[in-house]
């Protein structure tokens, strides 16, 4: 590890190589105690290697190291900053090359055959840059597991970094020529986030606190467990494991038959599904709130209780129960269809 970091400082290109070939090695090899200490310090050698060389590589091998025991927040600041400009430079990549070659639809898949003599002429720019934005558009993808390894493991790891790259990840999903859900998603994972909950059968509101949850079906378990199991609003009560697999500190273990069971069907205020594949970001925010409308499930719907992020337990937390008045006043914020049902 040594010798690469002397090799980085003195920019000696040869040297650099051969030492970073024998650490990749090396890390494979290593104790997790040795991983524990080594991930930060691979980790910090980020910035100093070139846009063209194999910073991936070494952010895989720095997030290795985090699964393995490292610190996530030491290792955080330059994987998710390697991430940013790999996720812009490859925007960049897609906004000149259909600028000079037509529609969308004819961007390239992410391979490094299209890089070639025509690249400037296509892309503008020198060579390098060129090139640099090419690599980007064709490795992004190769960002993702060092990006989980550090965002799935701390809440302020998302709290300090995500804001600034989700919308840029989502930008380059939209184009459709690279699978980054799960960054995608690990980026919008709420923490300690306040969510305004309307029952509209009984026409009961609450405020849940929630966090770390990956998708809306963990979400949807969540909630029935502290509003149905809590006895607040009638329902199906989840079962106990569905509801350990959606909130163990502890990483999953593979897979489950386990199978969690529709309680509600889950609205937007202006009437629109929240789908249980969606996220809990996906529901609106209303004057400082998410605001959530729940209503009778119009068939019976299960599905598999695992997270969607093993190492990311979750958390929803009823803070209080909404006044009669403060009910009525969040449901006046919803549309007509959104409203408290009146016995007939």
């Amino acid at each position: 590890m040594s010798k690469l970091e002397e090799a980085v400082a003195a920019r000696d290109g040869d040297r650099t190589g051969q030492a970073f070939t024998a650490v990749m090695d090396a890390v494979q090899s290593a104790s997790d105690a040795e991983r524990i200490l080594a991930g930060p310090r691979l980790a910090a050698l980020l910035p100093a290697f070139p846009p063209t060389g194999p910073r991936p590589t070494l952010a895989m091998a720095a997030g290795f190291c985090v699964e393995r025991g490292a610190d996530p927040m030491a290792c955080a600041e330059p994987i998710l900053g390697g991430v940013r400009r790999d996720l812009l430079d490859a925007l960049e990549f897609a906004r000149r090359w259909t600028t000079t070659g037509g529609g969308e639809d004819e961007l390239p898949e992410p391979d490094e055959k299209i890089i070639d003599d025509a690249l400037p002429a296509r892309l503008g720019g020198d060579v390098y840059e060129a090139t640099r934005l090419t690599l980007a558009w064709c490795s992004v993808e190769g960002w993702q597991p060092p990006a989980l390894a550090v965002l799935c493991r701390s809440a302020e790891v998302r709290r300090r970094y995500a804001s600034a790259i989700l919308p840029s990840c989502r930008e380059l999903v939209a184009l459709e020529r690279h699978d980054l859900t799960c960054l995608a998603y690990a980026l919008a994972v709420l923490d300690d986030e306040p969510l305004v909950v309307l029952h509209k059968p009984t026409g009961t509101g609450f405020e849940v606190r929630i966090g770390g949850i990956g998708d809306n079906f963990q979400l949807h378990t969540l909630l029935a467990h502290v509003l149905v199991g809590g006895g607040y609003v009638p329902g199906t009560t989840p079962s106990a494991e569905s509801v350990r697999l959606a909130t163990d500190p502890d990483p999953a273990q593979g897979r489950t038959r386990a199978i969690a069971t529709g309680a509600f069907e889950l609205f937007a205020p202006d009437g629109e599904r929240i789908w249980n594949e969606g996220l809990p970001d996906d529901i609106p925010v209303v004057e400082g709130r998410r605001l959530l409308v729940l209503d009778e499930p119009t068939y019976q719907r299960s599905w598999n209780a695992d997270r969607f992020f093993p190492h990311l337990p979750g958390t929803a937390e009823l803070a209080r129960v909404l006044t009669a008045e403060e009910t009525r006043s969040w449901f006046a914020r919803t549309s007509p269809g959104n409203g408290i049902r009146r016995p007939s």
